[in-house]
């Protein structure tokens, strides 16, 4: 890549590294789709540990391209995670999105981007070893509220969505943790931060393995842009609390803020409301008739949510006496999620 300038290759790195992220999440969708081995560590599918793969490449791409860029330019263009995710799964598993879906993706991505752009870095202290273990503290504390939370909420989809934002919160606070480490570390002792570290792998695990369950019924675009958003935004706010990062423009900038995060948000709800609102009533095609490939028809994005284990079905009534009355149950028509 010589005669390429700094700011374009950080440009270029970026986007290949939202491109291996979003290919990493199609990856965990379908793993999670085919409802085979443990919800949140498939360890036999060498499909998931390809999108532990790609989620490698996609953060060695993010930190190479901060090396070359700006940091007010690489994060925003992180945010295009979602963006990408939806026409790569219309290409390459069949799954094409509709407009709500479409129109909240973007909205979570603008609103992220211009939260981020408006965030700077600033000379801030140093995390003492009491904050640091406060903070670890306080992060597992939340992501396990956040468990608790997603195995009381009844629907699939709140359930995915809440499990995607403690891997959300997890990711952010590893970022933390990471910055921490790296501004610590030094050559002459590479394990005096092997606290952070440990901390560190603690939470990237943690928020791969929530990751990866958040995508069990709830579809590709509600998880990916819930982890998308929560990530840099729980980081975002460490940032101006505990590191002296702020907003630019003054007041101006914090209103601007506070706007964005809004947009975003109300993305997040657009993308749940189109997995919530899924038409369920289109009868389900038989296996044999169904398309080569791991994913329903292009016209899905998602599996149609059916009726939940323990839920009443009304079967209608039976008109006479029956002696022997044999009823027939299929599967497909009431399999519950776990």
């Amino acid at each position: 890549m010589e005669g390429m300038s700094p700011l374009l290759l950080s440009v270029l790195l970026a986007l290949v590294s939202a491109v291996a992220y979003a290919a990493a999440a199609i990856v965990q969708e379908r793993v999670a789709a085919s409802a085979t081995g443990p919800r949140y560590a498939p360890l036999r599918s060498p499909a998931w540990w390809g999108s532990v793969l790609l989620n490698g490449v996609g953060a060695a791409l993010h930190v190479a391209a901060l090396a070359y860029g700006p940091l007010s330019l690489v994060q925003p263009l992180g945010a295009l995670t979602i963006v990408f995710a939806l026409p790569m799964a219309a290409l390459f598993v069949g799954r094409r999105a509709g407009r709500r879906a479409w129109r909240g993706a973007l909205m979570a991505t603008v609103g992220l981007a211009g939260l981020l752009s408006l965030t700077t870095g600033a000379e801030g202290r140093d995390l003492s070893d009491g904050d640091r273990w406060l903070l670890a503290g306080c992060t597992f504390g939340v992501v396990a509220l956040l468990f608790t939370a997603a195995h009381v909420v009844g629907r699939s989809v709140l359930r995915s969505v809440v499990l995607a934002a403690a891997a959300g919160v997890s990711f952010g606070m590893a970022s933390v943790f990471t910055k921490a480490v790296a501004e610590e570390w030094s050559p002459d002792a590479p394990l005096a931060e092997w606290t952070g570290l440990l901390v560190l792998s603690a939470l990237a695990v943690t928020g791969l393995l929530l990751s990866q369950a958040s995508y069990r019924g709830a579809g590709l675009a509600a998880p990916l842009a819930t982890v998308t958003v929560v990530n840099p935004v729980a980081a975002a706010a460490v940032g101006l609390t505990l590191f002296g990062e702020s907003f630019r423009y003054g007041a101006a900038g914090t209103v601007a803020a506070l706007i964005c995060g809004t947009v975003a948000a109300g993305g997040l709800v657009q993308l749940t409301l189109d997995r919530m609102t899924a038409p369920t009533d289109e009868p389900s095609a038989p296996d044999g008739a169904r398309g080569p490939g791991p994913g329903p028809g292009p016209g899905s994005e998602g599996d149609a949510p059916g009726p939940e284990v323990r839920e009443r079905v009304d079967v209608g009534a039976v008109p006479g006496t029956r002696p022997h009355l044999e009823v027939e149950v299929r599967a497909r028509a009431v399999a519950g999620r776990s």
